[in-house]
């Protein structure tokens, strides 16, 4: 069993604010392979889908973000987990271009609330993770308003695209493993860059 976790706020007033693009991941994933997410678990809403063969929980946090990690410890230690080999956690970066998307298989938490709090509930920062980019390319002068801002119809494009962006790196991630998606995703997010 993998663990997917996309991080969010719960409550419709949250659903399409940048701070929500790991719950609208995860709710891609599940539309693509139909699952659907509605069962309580681990203080989780939860579903269980097929991923080329692999079984996965797709799983969004009913904790908020800043306490996302008492939710992923509890499911890691219920499905007994090895967080390195199991766990994907996606969630919005406010350091990444708006679309684009990165994958790690270890790290800091680089300042999000939501992150800190899963490292320091797991014990442990070597777990995969796809980052997905909400900065507007300006200097945001509230953070914490901005990501809890919602996106606008110009930007749903590229936020659309970033998702399906994620629920591939997922899927490469469960079936060729981190490096192989670091080495597909990273680089095209980077060429896009520099063509710009």
């Amino acid at each position: 069993m993998k663990l997917i976790v996309g991080l969010g706020n719960p409550g419709i007033e949250y659903q399409f604010t940048w701070h929500n693009l790991g719950f609208l991941a995860v709710d891609r994933i599940a539309g693509q392979y139909g699952a659907a997410i509605v069962n309580r678990r681990g203080r989780a809403l939860t579903g269980k889908t097929l991923i080329s063969g692999v079984q996965v929980l797709l799983a969004k946090p009913e904790t908020y973000m800043n306490r996302s990690g008492e939710s992923v410890c509890s499911l890691v230690e219920e499905l007994e987990l090895e967080p390195a080999r199991d766990l994907i956690v996606v969630y919005d970066d406010l350091d990444l271009p708006i679309g684009d998307i990165r994958v790690r298989k270890n790290g800091g938490a680089g300042g999000h609330h939501g992150m800190e709090s899963i490292i320091g509930a797991l014990g442990a920062q070597n777990f995969s993770r796809i980052r997905l980019g909400i900065s507007p390319g300006r200097k945001v002068g509230d953070g914490a308003q901005y990501v809890l801002s919602p996106f606008k119809k110009s930007q749903h494009d590229s936020v659309d695209q970033a998702l399906e962006a994620a629920a591939e790196a997922v899927k490469v991630i469960l079936t060729e493993g981190a490096d192989i998606a670091m080495n597909r995703f990273n680089r095209k997010a980077e060429t896009t860059a520099e063509a710009e």
